[in-house]
């Protein structure tokens, strides 16, 4: 039982803690108030996956006639459905491959914005940069610069690289390490840097 599971880690992992404790009668005992949030968590607020996240969001931007928000949920939808139909796909998209779909989703927002600037095109420049926010609500936390230089630091020293011909050694795991949270082009040009 999956309760059972999260109990027994729990106190495993921090039996010489303190805690505030509360009464619960059918677990003939105390428990720690944050453990019976993460019960009610699991029992009453269970999480939500990115796919019906999605399907809340259409039906909530649909009642604010949040134009620009409904038409990019329409579009996480799409892309969603689209990886479900093909060969060999499950009735279900797990968050991962829902997170990289959304990350493409993103870049290609990000391109077309950067387009639409450049040719003075302001009013579809803010369309597509709308989309693009409601598209990173969805994705992980980007490092910021600085937290980047030192991820690629701590992996530069791991790899024992060098100089610029460890490159191809530092991009192989910096890639895997920082994937979701950093720009492949920006990582590329930071270990340029690092590596110089």
């Amino acid at each position: 039982m999956l309760i059972d599971k999260v109990l027994q880690s729990y106190f495993k992992n921090n039996a010489t803690r303190n805690f505030r404790f509360i009464f619960r009668d059918n677990l003939q005992g105390f428990l720690p108030i944050e453990i019976l949030m993460l019960i009610l968590r699991i029992k009453i607020y269970p999480i939500m996956t990115i796919e019906e996240k999605v399907n809340e969001g259409i039906k909530n931007a649909m009642k604010a006639h949040d134009k620009v928000r409904l038409e990019t949920m329409r579009n996480i939808k799409k892309v969603i459905l689209e990886a479900k139909s093909l060969p060999g796909a499950g009735d279900t998209l797990e968050d991962a491959e829902c997170i990289k779909l959304i990350q493409k989703l993103a870049k290609q927002g990000k391109d077309a914005a950067q387009i639409y600037k450049e040719q003075g095109r302001e009013d579809l420049y803010e369309q597509e940069s709308g989309q693009v926010a409601v598209l990173e609500e969805f994705l992980p936390k980007q490092l910021t610069e600085e937290e980047l230089v030192a991820a690629l630091k701590e992996i530069i020293a791991e790899v024992g690289a060098a100089s610029p011909r460890d490159m191809g050694k530092v991009m192989g795991v910096a890639t895997k390490k920082l994937a979701g949270v950093a720009d492949g082009k920006l990582i590329s040009a930071k270990v340029k840097e690092l590596l110089a």
